[in-house]
């Protein structure tokens, strides 16, 4: 079971740290991130209806839907412990973390009763339906349609960069119910499994499949799709964009891990001069910088706060230099095969940080306008 949160940190670390050791590791198990590919799932699955079992899933959930009321210091010992452990801390970051928290705010209780448990529990892998061709970091200028029906809605539209959906069985749908910019939006549940919903894989630089375009052709959904009420999905996808910024900031916890690696293998290639150190020093005080801005979020309960702009803005730029340290940390195994090497990929991947979830320069236009009040830029 889930130890007690009010015992001191360092036995909370101890306990949880040997639950991870003496677990049972499904073969092919990795640390994939909050993303799993399709050789993921299988192991992926396995591990988390075990960490399900134990109490270990949805931590921050509350206790009535299957939490555990997390505090935040049990959250990040928990998610430091499984990146020390090179273990994923679930199944995948958007049903347990985003689309959980949507559904226990917005939902009926019939979706509440027929999603929470099998997301809490592994069996079914929810994908986020937001981005499309022209309305990324703008998610407001959404294009694709749910036009009412005799019998629900029709689909139709183009999604991109949709994180595991072709693996997902669900998908968490926002579109256009009507013509004004927020308050025409609406949110969806979508089985992926529709006819009409076809998905194309895109391979990434580092030769994975996280990422994929999902295409809308006339797909129908029932009535009981909807999220909430009609024109409300801007309020709910606000909601999930804090929560997945939230999810985002805590990534921090596995960087320090990350880092350790970084030094030994400059050690290990000769390369650790005081130019190097020295940066090296700077990104362990940025991470914990950090690590404190993810707890003062989640503590403030606020997800539509700009604090959230700050923690992903912080998230991805150091993740972004942590990344590009690794090319100086390496010297020429940076050219080496990223299956073969993990701060190779991190090299690779660590660019995107600053463009998935929403763009630095997104978040630097929000904390002007919206925290500093300067002018709006021209659009």
């Amino acid at each position: 079971m889930v130890p007690d949160q009010t015992e001191d940190i360092d036995a909370l670390r101890a306990r949880v740290r040997a639950f991870l050791e003496s677990a049972p590791k499904p073969s092919g198990l990795r640390n994939y991130g909050p993303t799993p590919t399709a050789t993921d799932v299988n192991p992926g699955r396995q591990w988390h209806r075990y960490l399900a079992d134990h109490g270990y899933t949805c931590l921050h959930w509350p206790r009535e839907f299957g939490g555990a009321d997390a505090t935040v210091a049990f959250q990040a010992v928990f998610a430091e412990e499984c990146a020390r452990a090179g273990v994923p801390r679930q199944l995948g970051i958007t049903g347990a973390d985003l689309v959980g928290p949507v559904l226990i705010k917005f939902g009926t209780d019939e979706q509440k009763m027929r999603f929470l448990k099998p997301i809490r529990v592994g069996d079914e892998i929810w994908c986020q339906l937001f981005s499309e061709p022209g309305a990324g970091s703008d998610l407001a200028a959404v294009r694709t349609r749910a036009e009412r029906t005799a019998n629900g809605w029709r689909i139709d539209g183009q999604k991109v960069w949709s994180s595991a959906a072709a693996s997902a069985d669900y998908g968490l749908l926002l579109a256009r119910t009507g013509p004004d910019k927020h308050r025409g939006l609406s949110m969806f549940v979508v089985p992926m499994d529709t006819p009409g919903v076809s998905v194309r894989p895109l391979v990434q630089m580092d030769s994975e499949s996280k990422f994929n375009e999902v295409f809308f052709d006339g797909a129908e959904l029932a009535d009981d799709a909807l999220i909430g009420e009609v024109g409300q999905g801007w309020t709910i996808a606000l909601v999930t964009l804090g929560r997945e910024r939230l999810t985002l900031g805590s990534q921090a916890v596995s960087m320090f891990r990350l880092r350790e690696r970084m030094l030994a293998a400059a050690r290990d290639h000769d390369l650790l001069d005081p130019v190097l150190a020295r940066a090296m020093t700077k990104l362990w005080a940025r991470m914990w910088l950090l690590r404190f801005t993810w707890q003062r979020a989640i503590e403030s309960g606020d997800l539509t706060s700009p604090e959230f702009s700050v923690l992903k803005l912080m998230t991805s730029e150091t993740d972004r230099d942590l990344g590009d340290l690794a090319t100086e940390a390496l010297g020429t195994d940076a050219c080496t095969d990223p299956a073969d090497n993990e701060l190779v990929h991190q090299m690779l991947v660590g660019r995107a940080q600053t463009i998935l979830g929403g763009t630095s320069e997104i978040q630097r236009n929000i904390l002007g306008e919206r925290v500093l009040g300067l002018p709006k830029e021209p659009r």
